[in-house]
Order: structure tokens, then sequence, then C-alpha cells
């Protein structure tokens, strides 16, 4: 019996050069209620389609505020260019873990986008 998909996916898209954003480190947080403390809950790596499979499981996806930290300043040093962001963070409310996110990065070296997709 395969695990079940996790309730929360991205994926990485090289807009500059219409790629996916391979190999890039990534990880997801998680605030603490009442404070303003986060709680790490994985680290991963984009794979070659630009995807980082397992975030979360259901088990561990409740109502809060969570991040993805993506090492975008990292990832264009790879390719030996420079990034204007070292980093882009993606701050997001989860109020039914029930449903299934999907929080996709378009990035260049000079701009990045991001939407919620299902």
């Amino acid at each position: 019996m395969s695990p079940s998909p996790s309730p929360l996916t991205t994926h990485v898209l090289n807009t500059a050069l219409g790629v996916p954003g391979s190999n890039m480190t990534l990880r997801l947080y998680q605030q603490q209620p009442l404070t303003t403390v986060w709680h790490r809950i994985t680290t991963g790596t984009t794979n070659g389609e630009g995807r980082c499979p397992g975030l979360i499981t259901q088990e561990q996806f409740k109502p809060g505020v969570y991040k993805l930290h993506f090492e975008t300043g990292q990832y264009w040093a790879t390719m030996g260019q420079t990034s204007f962001y070292p980093f882009v963070e993606i701050v997001f409310t989860i109020s039914d873990p029930g449903q299934r996110y999907h929080v996709p990065l378009l990035v260049s070296r000079f701009s990045y986008s991001t939407y919620r997709g299902s």
C-alpha cells in the first residue's frame, strides 16, 4: 500500500529559462499558535520536475499559519548567476486541512510570483 499523498504540494518553475526549478532547497514551517515562533516540519530539495513530494502528512497537517522557505540565491549561484532575492518565503493560512493545497513558486533572478492552486 503506497503512502497517501501530501495534502500540501509545491513546485518551482524557473520562468527565466522556462524549465522546472530543480535542485532547490526548501523548508516547510508552521507558526506555533499564540506565538511568533516557527517550527520546522521538513527540509527538502526539488526534483527534476521542480517538485518536492512528501512535504507533510495528513496527520501533521493542522489549521494554522505555514511558510515555505525557498533558497533561491543558492539555486541561482549553482548556475553561476546572482539573484536579487537570497531566499523567498511564502506565508499562508490553512483553515481547512481536509482540502488539498498547491503553492507554486515562479521565479527568475529579479522577480517571483505565487498563487494558491489545487
